[in-house]
């Protein structure tokens, strides 16, 4: 999903904010248009923004009581469309955040959870390493028990052929071994 450095859902996410802006336009000359959709959807808002406005436009200028007189219908159908046009803009480009927020906490997870993954596989890996050396480790002791036993034979052949005795016979030999 990414062609160099540019992620490819974030050039979607601009494309979508830049079909926003003439949907946006359409759904203002609608408002335009509909008697209703003037009526009930732009003018209570045009309204209130208007008095916000307004009031506090008096109260920083020193004013505190003036009474403030609403806009007329058409000024207030205008203004109502506008700001409907740019909340449309601003709720499609808070979506687009969301979204891309959103698919980000999906890569950090998935990538927390290979992490996870490989942390788990390293410390098998070191388990199966730790018997394998455990195993060795007593096949180097036993081979060097058994060497050690055969110098000892080796060194008992050697004093017998400097005392020029003669090598017990092979049955004595393990007659002798069964001994010890």
């Amino acid at each position: 999903m990414v062609v160099g450095a540019f992620p490819m859902a974030k050039l979607l996410y601009l494309g979508i904010r830049q079909v926003s802006k003439p949907l946006a336009n359409r759904i203002k000359e609608a408002a335009r248009r509909s008697e209703f959709f003037k009526t009930y959807v732009c003018l209570p808002p045009a309204q209130l923004y208007h008095w916000v406005e307004m009031r506090t436009k008096m109260r920083i200028m020193g004013f505190r009581g003036t009474v403030i007189k609403p806009l007329n219908e058409e000024a207030a159908a205008e203004l109502g469309a506008e700001l409907l046009g740019e909340a449309t803009i601003f709720i499609v480009g808070g979506g687009c955040l969301v979204l891309e927020y959103w698919r980000h906490q999906t890569q950090q997870r998935h990538k927390e959870e290979e992490q996870r993954a490989a942390w788990d596989a390293l410390r098998d890996e070191v388990g199966h390493l730790a018997l394998a050396l455990e195993a060795l480790q007593a096949q180097v002791q036993a081979a060097s028990s058994q060497s050690a036993l055969e110098e000892l034979r080796a060194e008992l052949q050697e004093v017998r052929a400097q005392l020029c005795a003669p090598d017990p016979p092979p049955a004595c030999h393990a007659a002798s071994s069964s001994k010890k």
